[in-house]
């Protein structure tokens, strides 16, 4: 093509129209060369660990170091310009490996030509650097973490296109009696002024600790507060309202000290489910995956009922009262184990902010460090059932409570039973529990409203009761109108499946559920529902994971690939198979929300 171009504009009489054009097309050769040029070719990659073994079940710390060209720079993870692509390393592959922290260089701030202001960029020798732990039933041998580092490489006039650059760390296991030395310290001696948090799921409650540590405790006390808007807490509810409601203690301070016992007894139970799910990196409230804790459970709530149709009084057994003591120190006792009973109820409750928590105390490794820090959280959780708790208390000292309190007892036994059902669903037919809150909405309020013939004498209270029973059958039938609609059309999840799509370049969205999971049975019902969000996902390849069996290899090696430490998650993967890490969801989210996290797909 040159030599065609030189013999053409040799026959024009002046040369000078040759050389203009001689020069602009070696511009134009260059201009296109350049346009090939990748991110990538500006970056050397180069990554370590600081152990020569590690023991499984044991954290390390590795490092990839960005070798960046002079004089190009990359944008820092958080870069100044909304159009700048940040500098983003994301775990693909990393069997039986949590990735608890990830902390990226502090960023140099300075001017460029094609900016007006001044940016912050990473240049020359850049280190990120992560904290990952191991399965304990990770296999002793060599393995490799596979990584996505998203970049891109600017100089003084341009900005290339970004670039996604693969990263191995490649780590060797030991048995769990070898001996594991510290490698590589000159490596890490940067670790602790780099920036916590750029990325990894325990960095916010990371972040909350370097600061003032009252302000931090104030922090995951509102935390564990805004805990009670979950679905999980419904049960608590009703279980601290027939507790203390039938008791017969008048003394205000009594029934106080008493309802702050029992807030200490969830406190406890909780803390303790909290802290043993972050150091074993274990799945939060999967203790209620086995039926027969479910059965359990579904019978206490039976037994509570009972006890509130008045065939009977709990109390602490005679065995035990005997060597207690005096009858108010077993009040305290049995009210503190029913506190620990009820704070297995929101194990299940899961949020961003819980998942973050549970990664910081596993990172931090300490369980008495954990324990008080979930302590604060479920003293937060624990709040409003210290006001319940007194409120339902002191309900015997209202006047002319006979006729119309009983009636409220039955009203909450009926919502024991309903719970206790729910329980015994999940044990046994998980497929069809929603239908259990129908028969109880429409039983329940057919028996209280038109049935139960306490009170019939009172005219004001007899229309109270209708009204009752009415509004209970109208939200029974509202609920059987609700399980008719169709929702998401989901796939089980298969790793061929994930793969087939994005080949063919296609989204895909993973629900990872679980069959004893409360907010995922809300979600299923409210949000995968929802008209719009089943149009924005139909695009997409839809599939779902079973972690019902959260133990089983199959559960686990997903849990460890997609770093799942609570359900209900929702994990975006973009049509090149990396996940989105801003839309992923965690815990029960309205459609609203759920359709602001399919637009950053885009």
């Amino acid at each position: 093509m040159l030599s065609v171009l030189i013999n053409r504009f040799s026959m024009k009489k002046s040369s000078l129209p040759f050389f203009l054009y001689l020069g602009l097309f070696f511009v134009l050769f260059s201009d296109s060369h350049a346009q090939f040029l990748s991110s990538a070719d500006k970056v050397d990659i180069q990554t370590a660990v600081n152990r020569d073994i590690v023991i499984p079940g044991d954290e390390f710390k590795a490092v990839v170091f960005l070798n960046i060209q002079y004089p190009w720079h990359v944008n820092s993870h958080t870069p100044t310009l909304d159009w700048l692509i940040p500098t983003e390393l994301s775990i693909t592959r990393a069997e039986s490996v949590i990735l608890s922290d990830i902390r990226y260089p502090r960023a140099k701030t300075m001017t460029f030509g094609f900016a007006d202001t001044p940016l912050d960029v990473y240049e020359e020798e850049s280190p990120i650097f992560l904290s990952l732990r191991t399965s304990s039933s990770i296999q002793p041998g060599i393995h490799v973490i596979e990584a996505n580092l998203r970049i891109q490489a600017c100089d003084d006039m341009q900005c290339l296109a970004p670039a996604n650059v693969p990263v191995s760390i490649t780590f060797e296991v030991g048995e769990a009696d070898a001996v594991s030395n510290i490698i590589n310290a000159d490596l890490f001696a940067g670790y602790a002024s780099s920036i916590v948090g750029g990325g990894g799921i325990g960095s916010e409650i990371s972040e909350l600790f370097e600061g003032n540590i009252l302000l931090a405790l104030l922090a995951i006390f509102l935390i564990g507060l805004a805990l009670n808007l979950t679905p999980c807490v419904y049960p608590m509810i009703s279980v601290t309202v027939s507790l203390f409601g039938a008791r017969q203690e008048t003394n205000t301070w009594k029934v106080f000290g008493q309802a702050v016992v029992y807030v200490l007894g969830i406190a406890t139970m909780y803390s303790l489910l909290g802290v043993m799910a972050a150091l074993s990196g274990g799945l939060f409230g999967s203790w209620l995956q086995s039926p027969w804790m479910l059965g359990f459970i579904g019978l206490l709530m039976f037994g509570l009922a009972l006890s509130m149709f008045g065939l009977y009084e709990i109390q602490m057994p005679y065995w035990l009262t005997s060597k207690l003591g005096s009858g108010n120190t077993t009040g305290t006792i049995g009210t503190y184990i029913s506190g620990m009973v009820v704070g297995i109820f929101a194990a299940p409750c899961v949020g961003p902010p819980i998942i973050a928590l549970l990664a910081y105390v596993g990172t931090v490794g300490d369980p008495v460090f954990g324990f008080w820090i979930f302590f604060v959280l479920s003293l937060g959780l624990g709040f409003p059932y210290l006001i319940l708790g007194t409120f339902s208390g002191l309900m015997q000292k209202m006047p002319k409570s006979g006729v119309w309190m009983d009636w409220v007892k039955k009203v909450f036994g009926i919502i024991l039973i309903g719970v206790g059902g729910f329980y015994f669903g999940l044990a046994l037919f998980p497929q069809y529990v929603e239908w259990i809150l129908v028969a109880t909405l429409l039983l329940g309020g057919l028996y209280l409203g038109f049935l139960e013939r306490s009170g019939n004498d009172k005219r004001g209270f007899r229309i109270l009761k209708y009204a009752t029973g009415t509004l209970a059958i109208a939200a029974g039938i509202l609920f059987y109108q609700n399980l008719q609609k169709e929702g998401i059309i989901w796939e089980a999840y298969s790793s061929e499946k994930t793969e087939l799509a994005i080949s063919n370049g296609q989204a895909v969205i993973i629900d990872f559920y679980a069959d004893w999971c409360i907010p995922c049975k809300e979600l299923e019902r409210v949000t995968f529902t929802n008209p719009d969000v089943i149009q924005a996902t139909l695009p997409m390849k839809r599939l779902k994971v079973d972690l019902t069996n959260f133990d089983s290899p199959e559960s686990e090696a997903l849990r460890q690939q997609y770093n799942i430490a609570g359900v209900p998650t929702i994990v975006f993967l973009d049509s090149s198979g990396m996940e989105v890490p801003e839309a992923r969801v965690v815990g029960f989210m309205r459609p609203a929300e759920f359709l602001r996290r399919i637009e950053m797909l885009k």
